[in-house]
């Protein structure tokens, strides 16, 4: 049976995943250029790969571097007629991963693409790809072994965070009766919270059907909302209410970073810095401990700019500036004079950074302020 026809929620995701090894200098980049993020530098060739581009092998590395009674689990078929016939089984070179859970499904598929970034070195190399398919939203018994059915059949690795301990019970049976190789990536920390908590889970995905939105999801709602009101250096009266306020010049990324730490739940303001034009005066009236600044390396800036600029479509007689050399260096100097006119603001370098990467960074110095956490001199680079 095709795997679209199992459940009506299932994503199928087919993903082969590479990075880049350092040459021989070490981890120095090539020509001159700014060392890239392996995270980032992982994105940019598994998009590649999947659009057809020809890799650059030579670059590829080579070297291999007890609060809860027990649940009673659901009967499974022990008819002949059900039992799983392995003889025909299609297991291809793609390797499958099988994703399974009552609720969304994102903590089990997170965990998924962050154990995969363990193996990008090796799955391109050996031409092993990798082939993931999220199943969300199984509530009951009966598509829980079609889907354990099928991954018998096709020789995947079975993946679930299901809160349900019935059902949780039910895909541990159903793997081992089958010899399906499983994770069960919730069961074991949820058990051991609830020893350490000393009371019992309650058994139900996030966002059950019945269950009140909690205010954890209304506070991210009220974020997001507050981020787009403030892209962009608009409202800067409101600086005040904002938990973050970054600020750099255009295409630093502050956009992006702003709304990916709106949905975590934080206000975000942004200010852009363009030179020759005054920042908003509350910029400086505001806790400084509010306040990052971004940079970025001016070679890797004048390339966005450039690309920014042939996407919409604006003539090299418009703003032939932008992208030219020495404005981008004059623009830079100019917020690096801006920062160091507030030496509490940290100023983190966002060259070769994935935005999660960039967020880490602005998180951490964010609660170490917050909580009074010792930390390195506030004006160094990041």
């Amino acid at each position: 049976m095709p795997i679209s026809q199992l459940c009506p929620n299932i994503h199928s995701v087919p993903q082969i995943v590479a990075c880049t090894r350092n040459d021989k200098t070490g981890s120095k980049s090539v020509s001159g250029r700014p060392k890239v993020s392996p995270q980032l530098n992982r994105w940019f060739r598994a998009r590649a790969v999947r659009f057809g581009q020809k890799l650059d092998r030579s670059s590829m590395r080579t070297q291999l571097p007890e609060p809860n009674p027990p649940a009673r689990p659901l009967p499974l078929p022990v008819d002949p007629d059900d039992a799983v016939n392995l003889d025909g089984a299609d297991v291809t070179a793609v390797k499958s991963i099988y994703i399974v859970s009552d609720g969304t499904g994102w903590t089990a598929e997170h965990c998924v693409n962050a154990a995969l970034g363990q193996f990008d070195y090796c799955l391109v190399d050996r031409g092993c790809p990798v082939s993931t398919h999220l199943f969300s939203g199984i509530d009951d018994t009966e598509k829980l072994l079609e889907i354990t059915k099928q991954a018998a059949k096709e020789g995947a690795f079975l993946v679930y965070t299901l809160a349900d301990p019935s059902l949780a019970s039910t895909a541990k049976q159903a793997c081992k009766l089958w010899g399906v190789p499983y994770t069960d990536v919730l069961g074991p920390i949820t058990e051991a919270i609830a020893s350490h908590l000393g009371v019992s889970p309650s058994g139900l995905p996030r966002g059950a059907s019945g269950l009140p939105l909690s205010d954890d999801y209304f506070r991210r709602i009220e974020a997001v909302e507050f981020t787009i009101k403030q892209d962009d250096g608009a409202c800067p009266q409101n600086l005040a209410k904002a938990d973050i306020v970054l600020t750099g010049v255009s295409r630093t990324g502050k956009t992006p970073l702003s709304i990916y730490l709106s949905q975590k739940g934080y206000k975000v303001a942004n200010v852009p810095i363009v030179l020759g034009v005054g920042v908003p005066r509350t910029l400086f009236e505001v806790d400084p401990k509010k306040v990052f600044g971004l940079t970025i390396n001016p070679l890797i800036l004048q390339n966005i700019r450039r690309t920014r600029t042939k996407t919409m479509g604006l003539s090299s007689d418009g703003r032939s500036n932008y992208s030219e050399m020495n404005y981008v260096r004059e623009e830079l100097e100019f917020a690096g004079r801006l920062f160091a006119q507030s030496p509490l603001w940290p100023v983190i370098d966002v060259t070769g950074k994935a935005i999660e990467e960039t967020a880490a960074v602005v998180l951490r110095l964010y609660h170490d302020r917050k909580h009074k956490c010792i930390m390195p001199r506030i004006s160094k680079r990041y």
